[in-house]
């Protein structure tokens, strides 16, 4: 399942001013075709407060051995207790991206919020 992500429009830049949507820039190649280094996205921090990711979801979330790294990663599977499964779309660059392939699925309390859109 290919992630596809809209650009911003007016409504998510409003949240953006309001502080409804927190603002990443991408850095590496594990999210080509759909994230590109340098991209700029916005993320909602209170998506998961009642609800799980869902597969196809795009998430930033904390790496789990290294306390200041944040990674931008597709939910690709939530098991029973809501850890969740998180990969690079770069299928080309597997090496490249840090994921649950290498450090296994996150606690929801990992996950910062849902990438909501590119802010162009």
């Amino acid at each position: 399942m290919q992630a596809e992500l809209k650009d911003a429009d007016l409504g998510e830049f409003l949240l953006w001013l309001l502080r409804r949507r927190w603002r990443y820039r991408v850095s590496g190649n594990s999210m080509l075709p759909v994230l590109q280094p340098g991209d700029e996205i916005l993320v909602d921090k209170r998506a998961y407060r009642k609800a799980r990711p869902m597969p196809g979801d795009l998430v930033v979330a904390r790496h789990p051995h290294q306390k200041d790294v944040r990674l931008v990663k597709q939910v690709v599977a939530v098991d029973a207790d809501g850890r969740c499964q998180l990969e690079g779309t770069n299928l080309l660059g597997v090496i490249e991206s840090s994921d649950s392939r290498g450090f296994g699925p996150l606690s929801p309390e990992k996950i910062v919020g849902r990438v909501t859109s590119r802010f162009a």
